[in-house]
Formats: C-alpha cells, structure tokens, sequence
C-alpha cells in the first residue's frame, strides 16, 4: 500500500479531485511535510485494494479480533481521507497562483498588443523601404540572368567535357574490373593451394620433407639477411672513408682557391707593371726620336761649324747612353712578357686541377647519396625479408619496451640493471638484464628504450594495423607485470594528444586510410566493442546501465557466454556494439569504457587494472565497382598486471581480484607451453582453462596476425618479474599459430560482430 524510492516501477498517483484523472504526484505540491501521512502515498490500486477488501477472520465469534481489525481499517480509511484533504487543499492553492498567474498573464498580453501595433507601423515603414529596394534587386536580377544565361552555355562545355572523361573512366573500370577478377582467381586458387596443403599436413613422411625444405629456405633467407648485414656494414664503413676523403678534398679545394687567387693578384700587378713598362718605353722611343733628329741637325752645323766640335761628342756620347738605356728596357719588358705568359700558363693549370676536384667531389657525392640509398633500401629489405620469414612460420612477433624511470623509482638501477647491445645484428632488437651479477640475453623482433616517444613505438606497428583494412584478423596485446606501463602504451596519457596510445593512433590512421580509398570505390563500415574480463566474469564496458551491468551475473541478469562458429569467428552473446564513423565516436566510447573499467590501487600501483580489457574493432569493406567484400577484425587488448601478493599488499577484495589476474594469466602460460609442444605431436591445447585464453583462441592458434608488447619495469626491485616476463615473451615468441589468411568474398548479408 505505501510507496517506497525502491520499486521497480514507476507508480502513478490515484486522484479523482475536482474531476481531474490521474495526476502523478510528482506534481503536487509537497504541503504535507510533517503531518502523519507526510511520506504515505495511495494509488488507484491501493484505494480499490482497500474500499474492497473484506473482513476475515479465525473465529467470527471473536469479537475483540474483529474489533481490532475494524478499527486497523477505520485507521487506514482515516489515513487516506486525510491525504485526501490535503491534496484537495493543495489543490485549492495551486488554483488560486494559477488565477493569479492568468491575471498577470491577461496584462502582459494587453502590453504586448499595444507594442505590436506599434511594431506593426514600423514594419509598414520598412515594407515600404523594402518594395523600393526589390524594384533595384529586380534589375539586378535581369543583368544576373543575362550572366547566367553565359555561364550556362559554359556548363553546357564543361559538361560535354566531363561526359568523355566518364567514358574514358568507364572503359579504364572495366579494365579495373577485369583486373581484379583475375586477382579474385588468383586468390581462389591460392585458398585451393592451401586446402591442399592442409590435406598434405596428414602425411608425416611429406611434412618431414617439407619442413625440411622449408628450414633450408629459412636459412637462406637468414644468410642472405647476415650478407645484407655485412654489406650494410661495409658500405657503412665506405660511408665514412668516403666522408673524410670528402673533407680533405675540401680543404685541398680551399687552398687551391686561396693560391689561385694570390696567382691571380700577382697576374693583375704584373699586367699593370707592363702597362707602365710600355708607357715609359714610348716615351723613351719619343726621346730617341727626337734626339736623332737633334744629332742629324748638330751633325750638319758640325759640318757648317767645325767649332762646335766639342759639343757634337758630348751629344754623341749622350745617344749612346739612350741606347744603352732602351736596350736595358726591352730586356725588362721581354722579362715581364715572360712572366706573364708564366703566370697565365699556371693560371690555366689551377683552373683545370680545379675543375677536376669539383668534378671528383661530384662524384665522391653521388657515391655517397647511392650508398645512403643502398643502405636505406637495404634496410627496408631486412624488415620485409624478416617480415616474410615470420609469417612463413607463422610465429607471434613481440615487442619488448622498458617504460622510463618515475619519480618515485630508485634513481640510477635501471643503468646497472638493464643494457642494450650495440652489435649490428642485435641493435634494436637485443636485450640484457642482470640478476645476481649474471646477465641474460634475450632477443625479440623490436626492443623499445625508455627515450623512445608513442610516435616511434606505433610506427613499428602501423602497417600491421594496416592489414585489417586489408581483410586480416589482427591482434596486439601488452603483457607485464603491474606498474611496467601497459595501459601507457595501449591508451595513452588521457589530455595530451602528443603521449596518446597505440589504441587512439590506430583508430585514427584506419579512419584516415578509410577516408582516402574512398576514391578506390571502397567504403567501410565498422562496428565497436569494448568487455573487461574481472574475476573470471565478463563486463560490458559499453551497457547503457553501468550499475547494473557489474551486478547481471549476480542478479540471474545477462549471461555472456564465448562462442565459436565453424569459420573460425568468435563473438559473446549480449554484448553491446555500436556503429562508428569518426575517431570522435570512438574516443568518446573508449573514455566512457575507462570510467567503467575496474581500476584500484595497490602498493605497487596507483592505478592498477584490476582486470583485462579487451577492445574490437570489427572492419566490414566493399567495392561497389568489383562487389568484393573484406572483413577485418582488430583486436586491442590490455592485460591486467602479474603480481606478487608480498610486494602488493593486497587483501580482502584485492586479494580475490590478484587470485583471479594471476590464474588467467597462468592459464595464458599453459596455452603458450602447450602451442610450443604441438610439434612434438601434444594435440590438446587448454584454452578453456580461462575465459581470457578462450577469448584469445582465434590469435593464439588461429590465422591471426599476432603481436605481442612485454612491458617490464627499470627498478632493482622489480628484476625477478621483469626476467619472468621476458622468460615468458621469449617462448610466445617461438610459438607457431599459423599463416594469416585474409578474409576476402563476394557481397554478402551483414554478419554479426566477432573477436576473430
């Protein structure tokens, strides 16, 4: 009969006041505070309930039962007229504000008649003013048609214009078309050749054989990779003799500069020194001249004049003394001439040696751009090759990244603990960690150093987020111990778009990619999931009802439950998918993923993951020219953190959460062991142990492109788990699951979302 906040229906108040039907009593006012019935509320039913309800008793001839019972009923009818009367006088009081409300109401209407006449004056105004400037916009308006009558008969070109160019496009689509449907058989023949290749599997002597073949053609593959390291090395080397030789030919060039200028200045000094030899030998010529036609003069008054004898030797002796003095400068100017054509002639060497160094250094230049090149190509080919051998042996490939020293680590342990090779087979991608003064070494396909930005680690990977796109089941996951940076990497840092993880940069180049295969002919649609599992229970992250989602499997509620069909798709019944179309969708679903997942802190961390988180990207793509369908599935998941009870601390409810992390975790173990063990003949492989090793069943022993992050921490104290975590990544790195197969068809119904 009494309402209470705790019912799981709404009820709707019972009133029959003044004629009205039905009122919820969330509208009437609340004026019964304080008296008896100020929480009791009745509805229809409870007021039927009790005008119906009849008397029964044990004994009809016990009149003090039937007394009591009475005077219970008079008491309730009591109640619920009294809740009538007050209803009826709130009731009274909300008509009394409502008439006053209308009065208030009448007089601002009448206001608002008067200031509308008035508006309606001004706008007759403005019509006015309005009608003149239609008459100007009508006239430019024909001027516009007139214009626009031009401009269509330009359409009219450009659209004959683009008519041939959609034929053009047309006839190169049905050479597009063509194309890809020889690529289509090309694949149906290729999924043949490995039907065939799984019959052949049942013959022992035939797989012996070729497992023979196919470690020979690893080890030349591996051989041609140390020859490719070799020669990498090599024209390293060459890289840095040719770079001094370019240095000293440089300075040699610099000093041929400097005495080609010097040679230069003296060749100006000495043409200048000729000129001014030149000038004073005409003078001189001058001077002899005239002095000749002085000697012919005296030499005929010496005739007139015997007695002017004397003074013809003196003149005489003078001539000789001029002659001696041009001879002496012909000789100097002959001298000069010489030098000149000297220094012209090593003028003319250093211009030439010159052009040869510049010629040579040349060269030396485009030597060293093809080697860059050499070595650049050369690289990408070691990538591709190891890429290739991978997928021929079908191995998870790992990644190893050791996360920075926080504030509050021991400074300076993670130097003396933890070391790089710097050999060229092992750089970049070996590892050392001493424990006890012993050192052990451990090589995966990429090792990340603390210094190294989420911009460097999601380059590594993008190309294999890339191959969803493509139509392959993809899967990354980050394993590690608690507090080595697991959830850095997939998420990232929430509010610095600089430090965003692998998860939100993966979304964006998909949508990215999307958007530009567009012009392809593709369009993609794509679907989002987000679970968590905790305790050995699954959560969806993504339910609408966050509180009741994390009581369902108490409550008899929903029951998620892993299923596999036979294609080899996964998916859990009842789980939340969303379709996006914008990395804003998605971001806005992964925030509201993070504020439901199960989080708490411990002694190691202060923001622990209490439980793995599993995100699915599920890629549906269609050429609407060829009618071929891709599905893609990636997979992002981020683990919860081993931990070791004595150093977390953790109890009571932490307890059973770190019980549970670490048997799936353990469970993950065994399914690793027993996938390492397959080739010797050990079929089962436990993936029901655990609900995360039978989520993970399609990347751990299926067609799937798996990537593994191991993420382990710097500190001293923190050595035993990160020497188990690499321990453990190095075996997951030497498991075989399979050659990724894409997933390729004709256009088909839109089938359900899966995790692959």
């Amino acid at each position: 009969m009494v309402g209470t906040a705790n019912n799981a229906r709404i009820r709707q108040a019972f009133s029959v006041v003044n004629g009205i039907q039905d009122l919820g009593l969330s509208s009437n006012p609340a004026s019964n505070a304080g008296s008896e019935c100020g929480t009791i509320e009745f509805t229809r039913e409870d007021v039927e309930a009790l005008l119906s309800e009849k008397m029964r008793y044990k004994n009809k001839f016990n009149y003090k039962e039937r007394c009591e019972n009475m005077m219970d009923y008079i008491k309730r009818l009591r109640l619920c007229i009294k809740w009538f009367q007050e209803l009826e006088g709130d009731y009274a009081f909300e008509h009394e504000r409502l008439r006053n409300a209308l009065e208030l109401s009448e007089q601002k209407c009448a206001e608002m008649e008067l200031a509308l006449r008035n508006k309606e004056e001004e706008l007759n105004l403005i019509i006015v003013e309005l009608r003149k400037s239609f008459a100007s916009l009508q006239e430019k308006l024909a001027k516009e048609e007139s214009d626009k009558l031009a401009a269509l008969d330009s359409l009219a070109r450009e659209k004959e214009t683009r008519l041939n160019m959609e034929r053009s496009h047309a006839s190169l689509s049905e050479d597009l078309g063509k194309a890809q449907e020889e690529l289509q058989s090309a694949n149906q023949r290729i999924a043949s050749i490995n039907d065939m290749y799984k019959l052949l599997q049942e013959y022992n002597s035939s797989l012996q054989h070729y497992n023979t073949k196919l470690q020979k053609d690893i080890d030349a593959a591996h051989e041609s990779i140390k020859r490719g390291e070799k020669e990498k090395s090599a024209i390293v080397e060459n890289l840095s003799t040719l770079r001094g030789q370019y240095k000293s030919l440089q300075e040699q060039l610099s000093t041929y500069k400097a005495s080609q200028d010097e040679a230069m200045r003296q060749k100006d000094a000495l043409v200048h020194e000729v000129a001014s030899m030149r000038v004073e030998l005409q003078q001189v010529r001058d001077d002899r001249d005239h002095q000749l036609s002085q000697v012919q003069a005296l030499t005929a008054e010496v005739i007139k004049h015997k007695e002017l004898a004397v003074s013809s030797e003196d003149l005489e002796a003078r001539c000789a003394s001029q002659s001696n003095q041009i001879r002496s400068l012909s000789d100097q100017l002959a001298a000069a001439e010489e030098k000149l054509e000297v220094s012209d002639l090593s003028a003319l060497e250093t211009k030439t040696e010159f052009e040869g160094q510049k010629k040579l250094i040349n060269e030396l230049r485009n030597h060293l751009e093809d080697a860059e090149y050499k070595l650049i190509e050369g690289e990408k080919l070691r990538k591709r090759l190891h890429n290739t051998i991978l997928e021929l042996k079908g191995n998870i490939r790992v990644f190893c990244r050791v996360r920075p020293l926080l504030p509050d680590d021991s400074s300076g342990s993670e130097g003396k603990l933890i070391s790089y090779p710097t050999t060229t087979e092992a750089l970049g991608r070996g590892i050392d960690i001493m424990q006890n003064g012993q050192k052990h070494s451990f090589s995966f396909d990429r090792v990340f150093m603390p210094d190294e930005s989420q911009e460097d680690v999601f380059v590594e990977i993008s190309q294999l987020v890339q191959s969803a796109l493509d139509g392959y089941k993809v899967c990354i996951f980050a394993y590690g111990q608690t507090g080595s940076g697991k959830t850095y990497t997939m998420m990232g840092k929430p509010g610095h778009p600089d430090l965003k993880g692998l998860i939100p940069r993966s979304l964006e180049q998909i949508f990215q990619t999307r958007q530009s295969l567009l012009s392809q002919g593709w369009k993609y649609e794509m679907q989002v999931s987000m679970l968590e599992i905790y305790n050995e229970t699954i959560r969806d992250l993504l339910s609408t009802n966050r509180d009741a989602s994390r009581l369902e499997n108490a409550c008899n509620g929903k029951q998620y439950a892993i299923k596999h069909d036979a294609s080899g798709n996964t998916h859990v019944t009842d789980l939340t998918v969303v379709d996006v179309c914008s990395t804003k969708e998605v971001s806005y679903l992964l925030d509201r993923a993070a504020h439901s997942r199960s989080v708490g802190k411990t002694q190691m961390n202060e923001q622990s993951s209490r439980s793995h988180f599993v995100f699915t990207l599920r890629i549906s793509g269609l050429n609407e020219s060829t009618e071929q369908q891709v599905q893609g599935i990636l997979n992002l998941i981020d683990l919860a953190g081993s931990e070791r009870l004595s150093k977390s601390g953790s109890t009571g409810d932490r307890l059973k959460e770190t019980q549970a992390i670490n048997k799936s975790l353990s469970s993950l173990s065994d399914v690793i062991f027993a996938l390492a063990k397959k080739e010797k003949k050990e079929d089962h492989v436990p993936f029901r142990n655990s609900k995360l090793t039978y989520l993970l069943q399609p990347c751990l022993g299926g067609d799937s492109k798996t990537l593994m992050f191991v993420n382990i921490s710097p500190e001293a104290s923190s050595v035993g788990e990160s020497l188990c975590s690499l321990r453990f990544a190095a075996r997951v790195n030497a498991c075989e699951i399979g050659t990724p197969r894409r997933q390729t068809s004709m256009r088909s119904s839109e089938s359900r979302l899966s995790l692959g």
